[in-house]
């Protein structure tokens, strides 16, 4: 007898009303193969079918239901529930006395243990499992991030011949300023010579010209006075 699902029974709360759970038995023989299905706690759970018989390459639905109780989170849970399984017997089954006459080297037994959890931790619980893939396929593959390496490798390479072109271009235009800043330096100091040279000269010749007026002038005053003074001493021997 193959049990889906094998290993627990899981009844999502709140649990102030009835919840439920369910299973499949599967037959995967050639036989007919019969069932019954206990658990630790009879007074809290209700099973549909209980019991029954599952023919060959079939399988049946069984229906748990978990009665309403004050649910505690920190309680630990020990319910568990047995599936007990046997080939069919030939001719007519009675489910009454199957069980209590049956060898018990001919049972089978599967264990199910119950979980208990709210809409909240289940929500997470999905949550969780379905972010691990989306995060998977947002990283590139290892072709793609080589091309999108080369790619930034290029458009770098060709800024850098860009920005070297116009370094370039301001280096030729700046010798050009400095050449015409010297041409028109020269052109200035060419027409101003002109215009210094006579101004020098003028200078020089009004410096000179009185200069050489004050030595006659002074002589004449000399002379003038010695005669009236030899004129002024006649007069006084004679």
């Amino acid at each position: 007898m193959i049990i889906d699902p094998p290993n627990e029974l899981t009844f999502t709360g709140p649990f102030t009303v009835a919840v439920h759970s369910y299973m499949k038995l599967k037959n995967p023989s050639d036989k007919k193969v019969c069932f019954k299905i206990k658990t630790t706690a009879p007074k809290k759970y209700c099973v549909k079918p209980n019991s029954g018989v599952v023919d060959p390459h079939d399988e049946v639905a069984i229906a748990v239901s978990l009665q309403p109780f004050d649910f505690d989170p920190n309680e630990k849970n020990k319910h568990k529930f047995m599936v007990q399984s046997m080939f069919a017997p030939d001719g007519d089954i009675n489910q009454d006395t199957l069980w209590k006459e049956v060898d018990q080297n001919e049972l089978m037994d599967s264990k199910l243990r119950c979980v208990f959890a709210l809409k909240e931790e289940v929500a997470e619980a999905k949550f969780e499992t379905n972010s691990v893939p989306v995060s998977i396929p947002s990283q590139p593959p290892p072709a793609a991030k080589v091309e999108a390496s080369g790619e930034l490798h290029s458009s770098a390479d060709a800024e850098i011949k860009k920005l070297n072109s116009q370094m370039s271009q301001l280096r030729q235009e700046n010798l050009a300023l400095k050449e015409e800043t010297l041409r028109l330096k020269r052109i200035a100091a060419a027409s101003e010579k002109p215009n210094d040279t006579p101004s020098y000269s003028s200078t020089t010749v009004t410096a000179v010209g009185p200069s050489n007026e004050v030595l006659p002038t002074t002589h004449i005053y000399a002379a003038l006075i010695i005669l009236v003074l030899g004129v002024m001493l006649g007069k006084f021997f004679l």
